[in-house]
């Protein structure tokens, strides 16, 4: 099954390292960043699982869940927060789903046959407090994701969702946006009073104040 941009984030049932959890219901009424592992003790993903667990007041502070899924079961993922803590310097803090049996794994295309058929793909969603799936990243084996640009990413969906804007290429927290062409002049006058710098018709940046783009 391949999840697609705007779908609902299917919902499961499983067994996690914090007990079981029906997803939907554990989500609430946060966004959530949920990714998987091929299994448990792998270098790439030891340093990942550390940094998401040191980023934990950086997600926090953006009402961001996270929950990590492996194919072994509790027991395993215990073992491996213990080595995660003494090789990292940081306790995993967010729940591991176990997966032994596959059906998170199938109900989210996590598994691709020609890469392994016995083990998830390196996948990130980011899910919003809708249930729906904002962002689909999938990594090779042998690159660490990048976390940095899992949280931009959801600095971007927060700030476009509130404000109505995009955000142009590299964009950082608290550069200028973009106004999409779907908002004339006449309603970005109205939506944007401070004004905005047109490139071109379709291209026109717009400044939002520091203060504005925190605002949950």
């Amino acid at each position: 099954m391949a999840i697609q941009l705007g779908q609902v984030a299917p919902d499961f049932e499983q067994d996690t390292t914090e007990g079981r959890i029906r997803f939907h219901e554990w989500l609430g009424g946060s966004w959530c960043v949920l990714f998987s592992h091929p299994k448990d003790y792998t270098p790439v993903c030891t340093t990942e699982l550390g940094e998401a667990a040191r980023l934990k007041p950086e997600f926090e502070r953006r009402n961001v869940k996270v929950i990590g899924l492996s194919v072994d079961p509790v027991e395993s993922h215990r073992g491996w927060e213990a080595d995660i803590e003494e090789t990292q310097g940081t306790a995993v803090n967010f729940p591991m789903i176990a997966d032994a049996d596959r059906k998170v794994s199938t109900l989210y295309g996590m598994v691709h046959p020609d890469a392994d058929p016995l083990l998830t793909v390196r996948s990130v969603f980011v899910i919003d407090p809708d249930r729906k799936v904002r962002l689909t990243l999938t990594y090779p084996p042998s690159t660490g994701r990048n976390f940095a640009e899992v949280l931009r990413v959801i600095d971007s969906l927060q700030l476009t969702d509130r404000h109505k804007v995009a955000t142009p290429v590299n964009w950082q927290p608290g550069d200028r946006a973009i106004i999409p062409p779907s908002i004339d002049d006449e309603a970005a006058r109205t939506r944007f009073p401070q004004g905005w710098e047109e490139k071109k018709p379709y291209l026109r940046y717009v400044e939002i104040k520091a203060q504005e783009q925190q605002q949950s």
